[in-house]
């Protein structure tokens, strides 16, 4: 298996894409342009945050039982750890 394999896409791929985005934007630009996407991803994860927390406010103050979408969430992360060990086992062999 290939060591550098990030999304089902492989070296060789992410060699190319990265290529082809020095010559578009030059070597100089990059880091700004990875500072700006850094930047835009964590206000989006601020927003989704807040938007939550409000929910959660409002959930609360009108008497609404939000115990089921903890439940839910810890059925979720169970379902991910059985699928990481069972695919872990697999990426293994």
């Amino acid at each position: 298996m290939n060591a550098l394999y990030f999304l089902f896409i492989s070296g060789g791929e992410i060699f190319f894409i990265m290529f082809i985005v020095v010559m578009v934007f030059g070597a100089d630009k990059i880091p700004e342009i990875a500072r700006g996407l850094g930047k835009g991803m964590r206000q989006l994860k601020d927003a989704t945050d807040d938007i939550k927390q409000e929910i959660y406010k409002t959930a609360d103050k009108q008497g609404i039982d939000t115990s089921f979408a903890k439940d839910i969430k810890q059925e979720i992360d169970k379902v991910k750890e059985q699928v990481s060990d069972v695919t872990g086992s697999i990426k293994r062999n």
